[in-house]
C-alpha cells in the first residue's frame, strides 16, 4: 500500500489532517496524522465515513440527463457537455451573459475553485450572489473591531484560566477543539457555556447559562456594565489600544436585572459570570455562528468581543477572542467577509445581483435580463437557502439548470442535466482553514471513478468545445462576448497547444499541477518542497494574535466606537442590544433554530450509511415544559408551521431545550424529512449580508392519526 498525508477539505472549522493507504488507485484505509498540532488525533466520523462516501453505489459517476417524465439516464461526457455548450451560448447571443446563472456554494474549499470564477469571466460575466449563508455578520463585527479577523493557534486555549464557549457546540461542530479544553481543564481552567440549548459542550461544562434565543447581546452587555462599575478593567490596556471606552462607558443602560428579564438569566448568576471572566487572569471568549445568524448577529458579536477587549484579555497567550483565524488564506488577495460583497466596479463582467440570503426575491426582482440557465456546483440551494419554497419556485422558471453532484440532493433532482463532481482524493489541491493556522496541500491519491474528471477539466472540455461549436480556429480563448473582446476581461484558456501566460486561467488536464504550483509560487511565508510533504504554518501567522498592537482599523486600534459600523451598515457605533425582527409572526410561540450537528455539515454527509447506524433520525425537539402544555410525547407527529409554511416530522421532548424554543437540525434533505427551510424568512443579518435563520417563529400542533 501507498501512504499519503493529505486533508478535509469541507466546510468546517477543524479541516483535520489525516493519512490515506491506497491499493490500486483506491482509498483502503485513513488513519490519523500527529503532525498537525490543531487535529492530532484524527477526522470525525464524517472524515472516516470517505472510504463510504468515495465509493458510494449512490455516488453519481456519469453525467445524467433528465427524461420528460421526471427521470434521469445516464449520458456520456461529450454529449452532456455538448448540450450545455449550447445551451450557454445561445442564452449569450440572445440575451447576454447575465442570462446565465453561477451559483457556487462553500461545500468544497481549495484553490482549484479559482479556475471556476476564470471560465464565467471568460465567458464574459454571469449572475452570482453576494453575502454567505454562514458566518459574515461575525466576520464584520470582528472586522470593524479589531481589523483583522484572527485568533490564536487552537491549541493555546489550553493555557486558558477560563473559557466561555458562547453559542459554540465544539463537541459537534470542532470536536479537535475539545482535545485543547480538556487540556486546560486538567490545567485547571473552568468552562462556561452559554447557549440556548444543552448541547454535548454543555455537558462538559463547569456552568451552563441557557439565555432566551437572540438575547445574547443584552446578556454580555449586562456583563461588561459589572466589569466596568466595579473597576475590574484593564485601564493600561484600554488606554494605549482602545478607541471609545468612554462612549462605551456611557451607553451601558442594561443593568444585570434588566437582562434577566430580557434573557432568562437571573442577575446575580450575570454578575457572578462577569466577576468571573474579569478576574481570570487569562480569558478566551470562543464563539459559535449559530449565534450571530438573527438580525441582530454582528452588533450581539460586538457586544461579546467587548468582554476581553475591556480587560485587557487579547494579544496574551490563553487569551481572546476565537471566532474565525484567517491567518492561512494567505493566497487570498481579499479574504472575508470583504470577498462577499458586491462592487458594481470590481464585480466587473459579473452582475452579483442576488443576496443568499433572499435569493428567491432577489431573483425575481432581477432586471433584465431574466436567468435562462442555472449552473450549480459546490452547492444544495434548495435545502440550505432561506425561504426554499421560493428558491424552489426561481428555479423552477429557469428554462436549463445544470448541477455539479457527486449525490442526488434536493437540488440535484431539479437538474436538466446533472455532472458528476469529483471526490476528494482525485485532484491535488491547496487549503487553508478558517480555524488552525495551516496551509495544506491536499495530493491527488486515488483513481476517479466512471465518468468522473475534476471540475477544472469540465470547464476546460466545455471551453474547448464551445469554441469549436462557434467554428473559431486555433485562438487563445473560448469564445468572448463583445465586452472581453474588448480586452474589459478575460483570460486564456492554457494547454492543448494554447498560449500558457497565466496562472488564472483554465488549465489543460495535463497541466493543471503545473497551474496550482504558479498559483502559489508568488506567495512568500512557506517553502513549496515542505507543503508538499506536510502541512505548513505560515511565516507571516502571528501567535498571540494582535500580540504587536497592531489592528488594522481606520484609527489603528480596537475600535468600540466604529464610525465604518454607521457608514457601512446603518447600526449603532457601539455595540447594543436590538430586539429581533419577527416578521409579523411575535404572536407565535416557538422560536426555531437549525443548527449544526456532529453527522453533518450542514447537508453532507448525512445519506451515507455509516452515519445513519450511529445517529438518530432527525426529530423536533421542544421542552418538557411545552410538551406538557401541549399534550404531546415524544415520537408524536407534529405539524410545525407559520405563514410561509408547514413541515411534518416526529417530536422528540427534551431537557435539552428551553421553553418556547424549537429545534431541528439545518441541512436535512426533504426526502429525510426535512425541508425546515421552507419556514425561513428570506432575511439579511445587521451587517455582512449574512442570513438571519433563527429570527423564525412557528407555532406547531399535534397531528391526529
Amino acid at each position: 500500500m501507498k501512504e499519503f498525508i493529505t486533508v478535509c477539505p469541507r466546510n468546517c472549522y477543524s479541516t483535520c489532517t489525516f493519512r490515506v493507504f491506497t491499493s490500486e488507485g483506491r482509498v483502503v484505509r485513513i488513519l490519523p496524522y500527529e503532525g498537525n498540532l490543531a487535529t492530532p488525533e484524527g477526522p470525525c466520523i464524517k472524515g472516516l465515513s470517505y472510504l463510504e462516501r468515495e465509493y458510494s453505489p449512490l455516488r453519481i459517476i456519469r453525467p445524467l440527463q433528465r427524461q420528460p417524465d421526471g427521470s434521469f439516464v445516464p449520458i456520456g461526457m461529450e454529449e452532456a457537455l455538448g448540450v450545455i455548450a449550447g445551451k450557454l451560448l445561445a442564452a449569450r447571443e440572445r440575451h447576454g451573459p447575465h442570462s446565465v446563472l453561477f451559483y457556487n456554494g462553500s461545500g468544497y474549499s481549495g484553490l482549484s475553485n479559482d479556475i471556476a470564477g476564470s471560465f464565467w469571466r471568460l465567458f464574459g460575466g454571469a449572475t452570482t450572489t453576494y453575502g454567505n449563508l454562514c458566518w459574515p455578520a461575525g466576520l464584520e463585527a470582528v472586522r470593524l473591531t479589531l481589523g483583522e479577523v484572527k485568533h490564536n493557534v487552537p491549541w493555546d486555549i489550553a493555557n486558558a484560566r477560563l473559557i466561555i464557549l458562547w453559542g459554540k457546540n465544539s463537541a459537534e461542530t470542532n470536536v479537535q477543539e475539545m482535545i485543547h479544553i480538556d487540556r486546560a481543564r486538567k490545567n485547571g481552567a473552568r468552562v462556561v457555556v452559554i447557549d440556548p440549548r444543552r448541547t454535548a459542550t454543555a455537558d462538559k461544562a463547569d456552568i451552563l447559562l441557557m439565555p432566551r434565543p437572540g438575547t445574547d447581546a443584552a446578556l454580555a452587555l449586562a456583563m461588561a456594565k459589572v466589569i466596568i462599575d466595579r473597576d475590574m478593567v484593564d485601564k493600561e490596556y484600554i488606554s494605549k489600544n482602545v478607541t471609545g471606552f468612554d462612549e462605551f462607558a456611557a451607553s451601558l443602560k442594561i443593568t444585570p436585572i434588566n437582562a434577566q428579564e430580557i434573557t432568562g438569566i437571573p442577575a446575580d448568576t450575570i454578575e457572578e459570570i462577569a466577576v468571573m471572566a474579569a478576574g481570570a487572569g487569562q480569558l478566551t471568549v470562543v464563539a459559535g455562528y449559530g449565534l450571530q445568524r438573527y438580525t441582530n448577529g454582528g452588533q450581539t458579536i460586538r457586544a461579546i468581543i467587548s468582554i476581553p477587549v475591556i480587560t485587557g484579555m487579547i494579544g496574551r497567550p490563553g487569551c481572546g477572542f476565537n471566532f474565525a483565524n484567517l491567518q492561512s488564506y494567505i493566497f487570498d488577495e481579499v479574504k472575508e467577509p470583504l470577498s462577499y460583497y458586491p462592487d458594481k466596479e470590481s464585480d466587473k463582467p459579473f452582475r452579483r445581483a442576488i443576496s443568499m440570503a433572499r435569493f428567491g426575491p432577489d431573483f425575481f426582482a432581477l432586471p433584465e435580463p431574466g436567468i435562462e440557465v442555472a449552473w450549480i456546483e459546490r452547492g444544495n440551494p434548495v435545502t440550505q437557502l432561506p425561504g426554499s419554497s421560493e428558491v424552489i419556485t426561481a428555479l423552477q422558471s429557469v428554462p436549463f439548470k445544470v448541477v455539479v453532484e457527486q449525490f442526488m440532493t434536493d437540488t440535484a433532482v431539479m437538474a436538466d442535466i446533472i455532472l458528476p463532481a469529483k471526490g476528494i482524493f482525485e485532484q491535488a489541491d491547496i487549503v487553508g482553514s478558517y480555524w488552525n493556522p495551516y496551509v495544506q496541500y491536499k495530493p491527488a491519491v486515488a483513481d476517479p471513478p466512471g465518468e468522473v474528471m475534476p471540475e477544472s477539466e469540465i470547464y476546460w472540455r466545455l471551453a474547448q468545445m464551445m469554441r469549436s461549436t462557434t467554428g473559431g480556429g486555433v485562438d487563445n480563448s473560448v469564445p468572448l462576448s463583445e465586452e472581453v473582446q474588448k480586452g474589459d476581461a478575460g483570460l486564456p484558456v492554457q494547454g492543448g497547444g494554447m498560449e500558457q501566460n497565466s496562472a488564472s486561467g483554465i488549465p489543460a488536464p495535463g497541466d493543471y499541477d503545473t497551474w496550482l504550483t504558479e498559483r502559489i509560487s508568488s506567495t512568500p511565508g512557506f517553502v513549496r518542497e515542505e507543503l508538499m510533504q506536510h502541512p505548513v504554518i505560515p511565516e507571516q501567522n502571528e501567535n498571540p494574535a494582535y500580540a504587536d498592537g497592531h489592528f488594522t482599523t481606520p484609527s489603528g486600534k480596537i475600535e468600540l466606537w466604529s464610525d465604518s459600523a454607521v457608514k457601512l451598515w446603518g447600526v449603532n457605533p457601539l455595540p447594543s442590544f436590538e430586539p429581533l425582527e419577527d416578521f409579523s409572526e411575535s404572536h407565535l410561540p416557538f422560536r426555531l433554530m437549525t443548527p449544526n450537528t456532529a453527522s453533518r455539515i450542514h447537508s453532507q454527509f448525512g445519506n451515507l450509511e455509516v452515519v445513519k447506524s450511529v445517529i438518530e433520525a432527525p426529530s423536533w425537539e421542544i421542552s418538557v415544559a411545552d410538551a406538557r402544555r401541549l399534550k404531546l410525547k415524544s415520537g408524536d407527529t407534529i405539524r410545525v408551521f407559520n405563514s410561509r409554511g408547514e413541515v411534518t416530522g416526529r417530536v422528540k421532548v427534551t431537557a435539552r431545550v428551553r421553553r418556547g424554543s424549537i429545534v431541528f437540525p439545518n441541512g436535512i434533505w426533504c426526502a429525510e424529512g426535512g425541508g425546515v427551510n421552507r419556514l425561513i424568512h428570506p432575511a439579511e443579518t445587521d451587517m455582512g449580508y449574512g442570513a438571519a435563520f433563527h429570527n423564525t417563529r412557528v407555532d406547531i400542533d399535534k397531528v391526529t392519526p
